[in-house]
């Protein structure tokens, strides 16, 4: 487990996309004896579509994010109530289940997603993710011993999170525009009522380098000053963030 662990912390910190983090959690949930995973992040605005990564097969994500199942899927459901870290499987659940939920297992069971262990995490915004390992088999070998593992595999979970958002951006767009990871970082230094040159020994980097970042920004959000850049930062929520 520990030389597993390693070597995703060292995977991750490499990955730059969306096909690097899949990678890197394929490997590590290979690791884990889970053939299996799906990174899930619920919509924070009613009718946006969730993101999703996994190695899950291609024909079965494609139908789930198109019918919307995630409102439905029992493990998504149970994750948002504010489990932290459980278990499910489509054997233990034909009884307790809406036959709606129950139909979802037996689909994704048809693509070999017949049980599998489920991270969930939840932020000061509210917003939901869940990372899911997942395998054919009724009882995978690390269920057996996950109270041993539990910790381990939140830690897993939560870095390869954190590492998503701050990879692949979502929460880099204020008000609709999209900044780069530095343009954020400054202006979020910004927000926090430090200077140009506070920032740039904050991130390690020139004052010069701070001021044009600053200057990006602004005129991604169609503003003249810092003051209203950091304020159309403060209105979208993430000046803390």
């Amino acid at each position: 487990m520990h030389r597993v662990f390693e070597n995703f912390v060292e995977q991750l910190s490499a990955s730059v996309d969306a096909a690097d983090l899949s990678e890197t959690m394929a490997s590590a949930a290979a690791g884990f004896d889970f053939p299996l995973f799906a990174y899930f992040t619920y919509p924070s605005v009613p009718g946006d579509a969730p993101r999703l990564i996994s190695n899950y097969p291609s024909s079965w994500t494609s139908r789930y994010l198109q019918q919307r199942y995630h409102s439905l899927d029992p493990v998504i459901l149970r994750g948002l109530q504010g489990w932290d870290t459980f278990d499910w499987g489509l054997d233990r659940a034909r009884k307790s289940l809406p036959a709606s939920q129950q139909q979802i297992l037996e689909s994704a069971a048809q693509f070999g997603i017949r049980s599998g262990l489920t991270m969930s995490m939840h932020d000061h915004r509210g917003r939901f993710a869940a990372l899911t390992f997942a395998s054919d088999e009724s009882h995978p070998p690390l269920l057996r011993s996950l109270t041993r593992y539990e910790k381990a595999l939140q830690l897993v979970a939560v870095n390869f999170h954190v590492h998503v958002r701050r990879r692949l951006g979502g929460d880099r767009v204020v008000d609709g525009v999209t900044l780069t990871p530095r343009e954020f970082e400054c202006l979020k230094w910004t927000a926090r009522g430090k200077s140009a040159w506070d920032v740039s020994q904050i991130l390690g980097v020139s004052k010069r380098t701070v001021t044009f970042h600053l200057e990006n920004a602004k005129a991604k959000l169609g503003v003249r000053t810092v003051n209203q850049a950091v304020a159309r930062l403060a209105a979208s929520g993430q000046a803390r963030s």
